[in-house]
């Protein structure tokens, strides 16, 4: 059977073939009557659009790039990901621009990203868990519009985040006002901002209480939460509450609190950060710092859609936190 092509669906419109044109590259400059008749002439016929032959004209890949800059076991533990990427493929979605997902972990994958953005098959970049120092970072900057969801340290990347700082002073203030004496922390890896600015939050309330043996530092990790909780506890036996700076960390800090025979709250009080469905699923439930994912991966593609539309800058988009009280303190 012959495929439809765009001259079909102009006969069946009854417009001109320059006109189908502009109403699927969204020209704004074409009447409601024209746009309904292409439209529904495309249903009628079963048309679809041929990518190759668009990208030809307009110079675009109709894809945007996905780099999750992580070991690749972290994709299926970390339900933030899974809201993350949801978020941002129906957001692009909406423009008709595929989200390609790559992971990189290592030297051979950076280089196989750069091919790829070399080559042209991405309009642009959307980085996610992008470490200080990586060298990818600076160098897709030079080739295609990129953003961040969270401020990449050492780099002026347009980014999306919420307030790490901030959520992390709301949960030590909480943890104090509940009457906590020794507070540890297990920060997320110091070469990111979002672990270094819960932790800054964090030292903002206890100032000079808060030690050394004190903090802990993990990956994000469920594991190094694990080992981080009980590296903590045989720093500091007699501490009465951790905030942990990733639910997902929180978890391993609890099961390590469990296997000491430490009692949650009533021993040792656990907070975390994130509330992601891992908060909920703990024994008992976490209180935790609300972040709101879904908004930031929408404000990160709106940044990132008007860089490829010819914006000359965006500014960073920086969303509030929220305090969520559960059992766990």
């Amino acid at each position: 059977m012959k495929r439809p092509t765009i001259h079909d669906v102009a006969a069946r419109a009854g417009v001109s073939r320059g006109t189908v044109s502009r109403v699927l590259n969204g020209d704004r400059y074409v009447s409601t009557a024209s746009q309904l008749a292409v439209e529904r002439a495309i249903a009628e016929t079963g048309y679809v659009v041929n990518r190759n032959a668009r990208s030809l004209v307009t110079q675009r890949s109709g894809s945007v790039l996905l780099v999750l800059s992580d070991p690749h076991e972290r994709l299926f533990e970390d339900p933030n990901y899974s809201v993350l990427f949801r978020t941002a493929a129906q957001r692009l979605g909406e423009r008709d621009i595929s989200l390609v997902l790559m992971m990189v972990a290592d030297d051979a994958e950076r280089q196989r990203v750069m091919r790829y953005v070399q080559g042209g098959h991405a309009d642009g970049v959307f980085l996610v868990s992008t470490h200080a120092g990586d060298p990818l970072a600076s160098a897709l900057g030079d080739r295609v519009p990129v953003v961040a969801q969270g401020e990449v340290l050492g780099l002026k990347i347009p980014y999306a985040a919420t307030d790490e700082r901030m959520g992390g002073r709301q949960m030590t203030e909480y943890l104090v006002s509940q009457g906590r004496k020794k507070i540890a922390t297990i920060t997320g890896p110091m070469d990111t901002a979002a672990g270094n600015q819960r932790l800054e939050g964090y030292t903002d309330v206890l100032g000079r209480r808060a030690s050394k043996k004190l903090i802990a530092h993990g990956d994000w990790s469920r594991s190094s939460g694990h080992r981080a909780m009980t590296e903590l506890l045989s720093r500091a036996p007699d501490l009465d509450a951790v905030f942990v700076a990733s639910d997902l960390m929180a978890a391993g800090a609890l099961a390590a609190l469990r296997e000491a025979g430490r009692r949650v709250p009533e021993d040792v009080a656990v907070g975390g950060f994130d509330d992601s469905s891992v908060a909920l699923s703990t024994h008992p439930p976490l209180t935790t710092i609300r972040q709101p994912l879904a908004d930031i991966a929408q404000e990160t593609v709106r940044l990132l859609l008007a860089l490829i539309d010819g914006a000359a800058s965006v500014d960073p988009v920086i969303l509030p936190t929220e305090l969520v009280v559960r059992d766990s303190t």
